[in-house]
């Protein structure tokens, strides 16, 4: 693939640290990032119950499914969220696809021979994508929302797609710089494993000792994939043999976590600080954000 040389706008991405606010109470500050906002009905259904709580949250939409605009309409109900851009690639559901923004003979190089997204990293960069196509794709999600009338905080990026080669993680910053928007992961965020790959049974107490656990230093950000277990989620198989079997269940069962009485007790403990994209940009700026270390 062709090197892109990225010119920073206003963000500082190098890999020395930078200060952060003083926080006199000590509080841990935590993140909920909930992801597919805008995937399907029982996704946004979902996000309204959690929504409900009141508690200050980060939801990130996907811009190219069916029920995006539902998603829309939904989130400009609400002053304790923090919106994003799910920059979608990828399209993994056996039943259940979909394709770019931009449509497939802008960007033939990121579908397959029905004009939908390939349903995993592999399968996509396996096709030789080209870098223009990817910038053109990702920069039609991001001008859709802003049509549909979404204040956009933040970015991030499904199934990690838009983030997997340099080349490609240049694109998603030379847009953050441009559109004056966060990148998820950017500021001082240590992410917190907040249950997905627990079982359904377990999921509300494995939350809860996660919390209970958390140390200060730095935001803790919990990425959590909600839904109803309903038919129409509960018909989705992935494409991927990587993803949880009952997807429905497990996602119905961090949506009861996210709401549920015991949780939302312990985070009222006057330790915990909760915040979201909204908030890291107001009090820390993008200026401060900074490429995380890659592995």
């Amino acid at each position: 693939m062709k090197r892109i040389t990225l010119v920073l706008i206003f963000f500082n991405f190098s890999s020395l640290s930078f200060a952060q606010k003083s926080n006199p109470d000590n509080k841990i500050p935590i993140l909920f990032r909930l992801d597919d906002i805008g995937m399907c009905h029982a996704v946004n259904m979902a996000a309204k119950e959690v929504l409900e709580t009141g508690i200050p949250v980060s939801m990130s939409v996907m811009v190219p499914c069916p029920w995006f605009s539902e998603g829309v309409a939904l989130l400009k109900n609400y002053s304790n969220v923090s919106v994003g851009i799910h920059l979608t690639l990828n399209s993994e559901w056996k039943q259940y696809r979909w394709g770019p923004v931009s449509g497939p003979m802008a960007v033939p190089t990121l579908v397959d021979s029905f004009g939908y997204f390939f349903p995993s990293r592999s399968k996509l960069f396996g096709n030789n994508p080209k870098l223009s196509e990817i910038e053109t794709e990702l920069r039609a999600q991001i001008d859709k929302a802003l049509l549909a009338g979404l204040k956009i905080d933040y970015l991030d990026y499904h199934m990690g797609a838009a983030m997997q080669t340099p080349e490609t993680r240049a694109i998603v910053e030379k847009l953050a710089a441009e559109y004056k928007v966060a990148i998820s992961r950017y500021y001082d965020e240590v992410d917190v494993e907040g249950g997905y790959s627990a079982p359904v049974s377990n999921k509300l107490d494995t939350m809860l000792i996660k919390v209970k656990n958390l140390q200060p230093g730095g935001t803790k950000l919990f990425v959590v994939h909600i839904g109803l277990d309903d038919p129409e989620m509960s018909a989705m198989e992935d494409l991927n043999p990587s993803g949880p079997k009952e997807m429905s269940k497990h996602r119905y069962a961090e949506l009861k976590t996210m709401v549920s009485p015991q949780l939302q007790e312990l985070l009222r403990d006057p330790k915990y600080r909760l915040i979201n994209y909204r908030i890291l940009n107001e009090e820390k700026g993008l200026g401060t954000m900074k490429r995380p270390v890659v592995n």
